[in-house]
């Protein structure tokens, strides 16, 4: 399996691809609503919401060993399944790949981590900052190579059924925190940043018709972009017509505007896409201007008009998606 080679070496900027955008006119704009699920809960939490007028489509969470039980035997249907019922209500599907889980890594490829090939294939993960769920999990070993080619694998293979069929694929955010004491993969900041990089030049290489997204909230050993690792992730993306996008929206938060939100404002209208996401705990968090939880609006605004959202994946327990659409 031949990777793109970022880990290790220099990172090579090639001239941007057809997804480049030229920079627009920053007027005003509204994104477009999508829902957001796992797709084990299609049926139960899409489905009843899906024909609202006010929604586009969805994103559908899909973890890596639903699409690959065993190494090199992929099963896509779950996808079709999912795609074809969208498209007959003429609707959007977006899919996120997910290599990581606060969880432990039941939701990997066995092969990933009992074949020696792999070094163990995951690390297991801590939450210790307060930025997040809080319980232990797994991240993919993306840093080492021989995993990082399966994934890339994985992405090619998705791109050689839907490239063109989805309204985008994105990887999860880039947020973790290896619990190095319990650690046996060789995972270092700098190898996870590199190894990063590379899934996301890989991803677009193979998606050329279907937009490729990149998650970006917050990088490991870094804050307030320390180590110019958000820099230099805006402008890799921006280079290679990349889009990016987060997990969270959440208005003047600190933690994210000394992280991801800067840039995005920064480099609004610079980037091919931007989708940005309303998950669940966000619904519990409080405006630090208003000391109350978030409304619906302030979720919008500040989405669309200091990101640059084009898109907005609301999780399916908003409580709006409850509430009679508005016609």
């Amino acid at each position: 399996m031949t990777v793109t080679g970022v880990v290790g070496a220099a990172i090579a900027t090639p001239a941007p691809g057809p997804h480049t955008a030229a920079t627009p006119a920053l007027g005003k704009k509204t994104a477009t609503n999508y829902l957001y699920a796992s797709i084990g809960d299609f049926d139960a939490d899409v489905k009843p919401l899906i024909d609202r007028p006010d929604i586009a489509g969805v994103q559908l969470v899909v973890p890596w060993k639903a699409l690959e039980q065993k190494k090199n035997q992929y099963d896509f249907s779950s996808i079709d399944q999912a795609l074809k019922y969208v498209q007959a209500r003429h609707k959007k599907l977006f899919i996120q790949v997910q290599d990581r889980f606060f969880a432990p890594p039941t939701r990997l490829p066995g092969y990933l981590l009992n074949d020696p090939e792999y070094a163990g294939g995951a690390a297991p993960t801590k939450n210790e900052s307060g930025l997040g769920p809080g319980q232990p999990g797994t991240v993919a070993a993306q840093w080492n190579p021989q995993v990082r080619g399966r994934f890339q694998h994985l992405l090619k293979a998705l791109s050689q059924r839907f490239d063109g069929r989805l309204a985008g694929v994105n990887l999860p955010e880039t947020a973790t925190e290896v619990d190095t004491k319990k650690d046996h993969t060789g995972y270092s900041d700098e190898s996870y940043f590199r190894a990063e990089l590379d899934n996301m030049a890989y991803g677009r290489k193979v998606f050329t018709k279907t937009p490729f997204i990149q998650y970006v909230n917050f990088w490991p050993g870094e804050w307030n972009n320390s180590r110019n690792y958000m820099k230099r992730t805006f402008e890799f993306a921006t280079s290679h017509g990349i889009g990016l996008g987060g997990p969270d929206i959440l208005p003047d938060r600190p933690a994210q505007m000394q992280n991801s939100y800067p840039f995005f404002k920064e480099y609004r209208g610079k980037l091919p896409i931007v989708a940005m996401a309303v998950q669940e705990p966000d619904f519990e968090y409080k405006s630090p201007k208003t000391k109350k939880p978030y409304t619906r609006q302030e979720f919008t605004d500040f989405g669309t008009n200091t990101l640059g959202a084009d898109c907005i994946f609301w999780a399916t327990s908003a409580p709006w998606l409850h509430q009679p659409a508005a016609r």
